[in-house]
């Protein structure tokens, strides 16, 4: 049975919390914090300066500081860790998986990090620190743990459960056994359950699966993401250049590259263009969002400069300015749609690089459905407001050209601003919103130009 308490971080939980720090009363913070789980104890010490943090966790014991430091948001991490001694955050990290413990290390200036891995007494925990630093963060071997439970194809099943609990005093979760050859090359996996069942003198050779999904180490964390969601894995084996099994990557990992993508692409179509947060400073926010401001006033100003063009046709009716923000609103809301479509079918890799044709060719037949639904509607709804027979024409028509046109830009910007090497979320934004403001008010005032004289 699970034991963890259900916590609830209220205001009085906290006054009365933080009271007991600053009182050092010892058995409440112990009391209080019996059986609740590692996050929400972070997520109470967040309240907190590092100094009254770090008693905190000097009471709960190095198992517990480890878990607790690793689950701290990126910025409060590298702020409270400073307050640990090299000695104090090596005993913190051994307690941690090699990746979790490269991701705490890797925070430190380049001396501190020496000073800590060098009093790290488990040489095995820091062979393996060492040999993750070398990797850039973004790959799979950034990402991977080195703790894992494997088994030669030669050995015993009763050779192997022996094995099994030697090596899993070491690895927190185990999804499954992977069989390597002499040279340690990943051969396979074979599970628990087929282990358990087989006699003790099965060869591991007779009982494994030799199908088996890997990553290389080079592989970028996108791309691993993207494997183990389409092959609905909680781990995934990670092999060198000459395949040999060097690590695996579990789903937690997965889903903070999986969450951290989507939060930069949440950003990005806000028009948010660097990792933000509320509590930085003022200059970090307005930095991260002028720049698209400006890019909209500028549009703005475009948008009032096309108005300028057609200042004539503007002045020959009224009825003209009600449409606009018909056409504005409609063109936005299109080009948004179409490309949040493409941007979430690029995160599978193989998106768009078969039969390209035939997928653009259906974005455009939905397009022009859509347009002449949208045109046939505003052509009833303006003759029932008793609009003349010439202007019902003109709006729906202008509509009609805006949709479609609304809709292949936001298809094709994305497809463009992917092969160009930017992140094609860039799309989804105030780029296409303002790209079509513009384009809606072009079609729109050059129809009427056209029409008004044959109509």
């Amino acid at each position: 049975m699970d034991s963890t308490v259900k916590f609830e971080l209220s205001i009085e939980f906290r006054d009365l919390f933080r009271e007991a720090v600053e009182n050092q009363n010892e058995s409440f913070i112990k009391n209080s914090l019996e059986g609740i789980d590692d996050a929400d104890v972070s997520a109470l010490l967040e309240e907190f300066d590092s100094e009254d943090s770090k008693y905190v966790l000097d009471l709960l014991g190095p198992e517990m500081a480890a878990d607790v430091i690793n689950h701290l948001d990126d910025d409060t991490r590298a702020r409270f860790i400073k307050v640990y001694s090299p000695e104090e955050l090596a005993l913190v990290i051994t307690d941690l998986d090699s990746d979790d413990a490269v991701d705490i290390i890797n925070e430190l200036p380049v001396e501190e990090q020496e000073k800590v891995i060098s009093q790290i007494d488990d040489r095995e925990k820091e062979q393996n620190i060492l040999e993750l630093l070398h990797y850039d963060e973004d790959v799979a071997g950034g990402l991977m743990a080195k703790e894992l439970i494997k088994a030669n194809e030669n050995w015993s099943v009763k050779k192997t459960i022996e094995e099994i609990r030697r090596q899993a005093e070491k690895v927190e979760k185990i999804y499954s056994v992977y069989v390597v050859d002499e040279y340690e090359r990943l051969l396979g996996r074979v599970s628990l359950k087929r282990i358990i069942i087989s006699r003790d003198d099965t060869r591991i050779a007779d009982i494994y699966d030799k199908g088996i999904v890997s990553v290389d180490t080079t592989m970028k964390e996108e791309e691993v993401a993207s494997v183990m969601r389409k092959y609905d894995l909680e781990a995934v084996p990670v092999v060198n250049y000459s395949g040999q099994l060097v690590g695996r990557i579990t789903v937690d990992d997965i889903l903070d590259v999986i969450t951290e993508a989507a939060e930069e692409e949440r950003q990005l179509m806000s028009g948010i263009t660097s990792d933000v947060e509320e509590d930085d400073s003022v200059w970090m926010l307005t930095k991260a969002r002028l720049p698209w401001l400006i890019i909209g006033v500028a549009g703005g100003l475009i948008s009032a400069e096309f108005m300028g063009l057609f200042e004539k046709d503007i002045m020959a009716g009224a009825w003209i300015a009600l449409f606009l923000p018909l056409i504005q609103a409609t063109g936005g809301n299109v080009g948004i749609q179409s490309s949040s479509i493409v941007v979430q079918s690029l995160a599978n890799p193989s998106a768009f690089q078969d039969m390209m044709g035939k997928r653009l060719g259906k974005v455009f037949l939905t397009a022009l459905v859509n347009a002449l639904v949208l045109a046939l509607i505003v052509y009833g709804a303006t003759w029932l407001m008793n609009f003349e027979l010439a202007q019902c024409l003109i709006v729906s028509f202008a509509l009609f050209s805006v949709v479609v046109l609304s809709s292949l830009v936001g298809t094709v910007t994305p497809l463009v601003l992917n092969r160009m090497g930017f992140n094609p979320a860039l799309a989804s934004g105030p780029f296409i919103t303002t790209l079509n403001d513009i384009l809606g008010l072009g079609i729109y005032f050059y129809t009427i130009h056209l029409l008004v004289s044959v109509l």
